[in-house]
């Protein structure tokens, strides 16, 4: 095998080689064989797509002395020279490293002689959007009157920063990202040709690593090659590339549908202790986040698996709201988790959040959403707040009734000495007040952690005693900030001043619990095997 690089020795040297851009290369061929050229063309698209190759196949094409349909013969001495890079006439230029006024004057002074060679100059400008204001405009003075021997082709990754009055002067050809199916059929042909024999498995997760650029396809298969030699199979690829198994993606997933929170910490630790790569895994949980949103939706034939991982795919997305999946999706792609970083706390932050703030969308004021599916009933048994809310489903929501005090609603409202009635009036009514909060500034960014991680548990006097199931929770509202705009709200639609307290308590008792106890994430290191040091 050569020591060449493979996107250089396998770059396409002719137009119908340019993979996943057929529409391009198509004009391009019938622009050659009629012989109407444009002055200026400009390539833009991703990295990786081709735009600079096929420029160099466009200037070897006009100037082949043995054209064929379109296409150069690759066998005269002109294409042979090009494709050796010593033809004079083509000349490349990296705008990243040559923008100022100064490189394009110089280029202004020489486009005007004649070509050595060939028929045609061809100009190649890489990333022009790099190029000074100064530099862009003297570049537009020679694009609008170009000598008829000069051809300018022009490649950017960021069309939108080019001026327009350049782009008005080019013909503009888009560059698509290549499909995943598109690349690995590349690389297989490569693969073939370099005696290298790799599992389907393997070119599949190389396509997808690359994001569409056959460039970064062809680098990551040329490290394997280096690591493996000439056989590639999928225990490797997952080693060297630090890929994660799909089993541990599915269980991830599988927890966070089921929103148990201790059992999705475990498999975090589980992965991390392998030494995945966590950006990667991330990447992995959100795409199967995706795909199940959308098996979700019925979109089943958006997904492309197999009809067994399909069949399960159904199976857990039974019972899960859309709504959350989705949140899920949103937490997960933001974790701003670095490349580099060996931490498994920004997925464990999403996972966490993802259970306790956004379970409560989809059914607002319920403690079932928040709890694992196997303790939902245990959880709801002995509270109180079921009966009280049968007690007040008659009544018309805080949103259809003027905001009064409790004692003109027409209700067996507690004189003093009946705190307990009124603290079960404040239970039942809980929900609805925190759906009153929407669009009230500050404090909506409190809505999910009041449905779903506290309620009223205790009335004494005038202080509203909060329990909260986590610590985390508790602290977040004791910010003075927080709990004064709490207590205006409550004065204000319930008609009284109220002070707040706030307290742990078991979810599953609402009895208050000693602060002293280690909270569940704590208790769950406790259980892998870490020790309290301090």
């Amino acid at each position: 095998m050569s020591t060449e690089v493979l996107y250089r020795k396998w770059r396409p040297q002719m137009l119908s080689e340019v993979v996943g851009q057929e529409v391009v290369t198509r004009t391009l061929r019938c622009a050659v064989k009629e012989q109407k050229l444009a002055h200026a063309y400009l390539f833009s698209g991703p990295r990786g797509t081709g735009k600079t190759s096929t420029g160099r196949i466009l200037v070897k094409a006009i100037n082949c002395l043995n054209p064929e349909d379109g296409e150069p013969c690759n066998k005269c001495e002109i294409c042979c020279s090009i494709n050796e890079g010593r033809f004079m006439d083509v000349i490349e230029i990296d705008a990243a490293s040559n923008r100022g006024i100064d490189d394009i004057r110089s280029l202004r002074e020489k486009v005007n002689y004649v070509p050595s060679c060939g028929r045609y100059k061809g100009y190649i400008i890489d990333e022009v959007h790099m190029l000074t204001d100064p530099a862009s405009n003297a570049l537009l003075k020679t694009l609008e009157e170009p000598p008829p021997h000069v051809i300018f082709v022009l490649a950017t990754t960021e069309p939108h920063k080019v001026l327009p009055t350049i782009v008005s002067r080019c013909q503009h050809f888009h560059f698509r990202r290549l499909s995943q199916a598109v690349i690995v059929d590349k690389l297989a042909f490569i693969c073939q040709q370099e005696s290298v024999e790799a599992d389907n498995f393997s070119l599949k997760w190389i396509a997808r690593l690359s994001a569409g650029s056959l460039r970064d396809a062809e680098n990551i298969l040329q490290r394997l090659i280096i690591s493996c030699g000439g056989r590639i199979d999928a225990a490797q690829t997952q080693e060297v590339l630090g890929l994660c198994d799909v089993s541990q993606v599915k269980e991830m997933v599988q927890h966070i549908s089921n929103r148990d929170i201790s059992a999705g910490l475990r498999c975090l630790y589980n992965a991390s202790s392998k030494g995945v790569d966590l950006r990667q895994f991330e990447l992995e949980i959100v795409d199967y986040l995706r795909e199940l949103l959308l098996v979700n939706l019925g979109c089943e034939e958006a997904v492309d698996i197999t009809p067994e991982d399909l069949s399960e795919m159904k199976d857990m997305a039974k019972g899960v709201p859309p709504g959350y999946l989705l949140e899920a999706i949103k937490l997960f792609s933001s974790t701003g988790i670095r490349a580099d970083s060996y931490s498994t706390l920004p997925l464990e932050m999403a996972l966490i959040n993802c259970v306790l703030s956004s379970a409560g969308e989809e059914k607002e004021g319920s403690l079932v959403e928040m709890v694992p599916k196997t303790q939902a009933e245990t959880t709801l048994a002995d509270k109180p707040q079921k009966a009280a809310k049968r007690k007040n489903e008659i009544k018309p929501s805080l949103s259809e009734q003027p905001k009064k005090p409790l004692e003109s609603e027409g209700i067996d409202t507690p004189a003093e000495g009946k705190n307990a009635s009124e603290v079960d009036y404040l239970r039942g009514r809980w929900g609805e007040f925190v759906r009153s909060l929407r669009g009230t500034g500050a404090i909506r960014s409190m809505g999910a952690l009041l449905r779903n991680a506290c309620e009223p548990v205790e009335l004494k006097e005038d202080i509203l005693v909060l329990g909260f199931y986590h610590s985390f929770h508790k602290e977040r509202l004791e910010n003075s900030k927080h709990l004064g705009l709490l207590e205006n709200k409550l004065e204000e639609t319930f008609g009284r001043a109220y002070k707040v307290r706030c307290v742990l308590v078991d979810p599953k008792t609402s009895a208050p619990v000693d602060a002293d106890q280690p909270n569940h994430l704590v208790q769950t290191a406790l259980e892998m095997g870490a020790r309290i040091l301090d």
